[in-house]
């Protein structure tokens, strides 16, 4: 519901529907563990989004072709995730808004609309490419043709946002546990890919860009990991926590977030390290270079075995099922709080559901649709990013949170940086060059 003064409030449990600054303050545990056990979770749900399908490929063709060399970028775009996402926590905490909301306080009705539409096509881009690997990943794993491994893919995230129905935890329960068995899953690959610890050491904090197409695969790992409807979503998963209003409590709040964050993202750090770095010790050392998923899970199985293969496969579904589920979720928050329309959750993944079974029905290679979703987020990425750096630098809003003179800078470098690179990746990929 809203609270006289129009905020959107999503607390779950006693206090749903009571407006935030009614609510009891938030009585927390004695012991540290048991607070933060209290806020963790929303990360968590946003870290799937920087261990999509799109991850899968970029990493897996980088390790095969440029061995370790590229691992110190996934350092890079860990760090950049970690500043982006906890600006927008912090932005949810302070204003009790989620971003698509302050942008409809703070900006014209007519810009709204555009924003809208924008970041609307940016979820249905990236649900795309969500939706497409979990396809892909059952139909690697049980030999489902690609058609009924869509409408199957479909049910089963339908029936996690369904779970939503009972509040966020659940759902924060469940993607984490998706999050669980990617990272299972790798620590499984990595034990049987037996790398190079050493070169992994060095190339982690040495950066170095070899010849012969290093810097396209460098540009797409570092310029299309940060995903613009998280940045939207994560604002919007803290609001639940949002029960204590005075200073101190939105302090507290920050600060569990802020390890929420630092733990879900060095875990989703730790994932896309480890499929470049189990593509490297088994393609690259190999002599095969990987472009596609299906030929990475080809060629895993003659090299490490059967048991390789499987865990790369359940990996893949988990990813895409945890990330177009969060994909759905991203877009309701986009469009109420953008345009504060509403549409039946149901209605909402049929919609987002087309465009891959249509690509799916008439053939078109999932990867080449894999690529034009990430060219199409490269247009929308900027957006979020330059509107949270708008709003979180005005103390009207964002009250003692507002960003200081070094955040605003570093915040301003890392869109610059991030804009830059898919500008790059735009040109080399319209030119013929990517």
């Amino acid at each position: 519901m809203q609270s006289e003064d129009g905020v959107l409030q999503t607390g779950v449990g006693r206090f749903a529907d009571t407006p935030a600054r009614y609510r009891p303050a938030l009585k927390y545990p004695r012991n540290k563990a048991g607070q933060l056990a209290k806020f963790l979770g929303p990360a968590f749900v946003v870290s799937v989004a920087y261990i999509d399908p799109g991850n899968f490929a970029t990493n897996i063709s980088g390790g095969s072709k440029f061995n370790y060399t590229l691992l110190w970028v996934i350092l890079v775009s860990n760090l950049m995730a970690i500043f982006l996402q906890t600006m927008s926590a912090k932005l949810g905490i302070a204003t009790g808004r989620n971003l698509p909301e302050m942008c409809a306080k703070v900006f014209p009705k007519s810009a709204n609309w555009v924003f809208w539409i924008v970041a609307e096509i940016g979820a249905m881009a990236t649900d795309l490419a969500e939706f497409l690997g979990g396809t892909l990943g059952l139909n690697l794993l049980f030999h489902i043709p690609m058609i009924y491994a869509g409408l199957l893919t479909g049910l089963l995230t339908y029936l996690i946002c369904y779970m939503e129905k009972y509040g966020q935890k659940p759902i924060e329960i469940i993607i984490t546990a998706l999050v669980a068995v990617i990272s299972v899953a790798y620590i499984l690959e990595i034990f049987l890919a037996k790398p190079d610890w050493a070169q992994v050491g060095i190339h982690t904090v040495v950066p170095m860009l070899p010849s012969g197409g290093a810097v396209t695969i460098a540009v797409g790992m570092l310029g299309a990991t940060v995903m613009p409807h998280v940045i939207y979503l994560h604002s919007q998963l803290v609001q639940c926590r949002c029960t204590d209003n005075s200073l101190q409590g939105k302090k507290h709040h920050l600060k569990m977030e802020k390890t929420d964050i630092f733990v879900a993202m060095n875990i989703a750090f730790f994932v896309n390290a480890a499929m470049l770095v189990v593509s490297a010790a088994v393609f690259y050392k190999n002599g095969m270079v990987v472009e596609t998923m299906q030929q990475a899970h080809k060629s895993l199985e003659p090299l490490l075995g059967s048991l390789s293969s499987g865990a790369f496969g359940i990996a893949l579904l988990a990813s895409g099922l945890s990330s177009s589920a969060v994909g759905t979720m991203a877009g309701q928050t986009i469009m109420k709080g953008f345009v504060n329309i509403t549409i039946p959750i149901n209605l909402r993944r049929l919609i987002t559901m087309l465009p891959a079974l249509i690509i799916i029905a008439v053939g078109i290679n999932p990867m080449d649709a894999l690529v034009l979703s990430q060219v199409a987020l490269s247009f929308i990425l900027p957006m979020p990013i330059l509107q949270m750096l708008s709003i979180a630098k005005r103390k009207e809003y964002m009250g003692e949170f507002v960003n200081g003179k070094r955040t605003r800078v570093f915040g301003v470098v890392i869109a610059g940086v991030i804009i830059l690179l898919n500008a790059v990746l735009l040109y080399l990929t319209f030119t013929g060059n990517a």
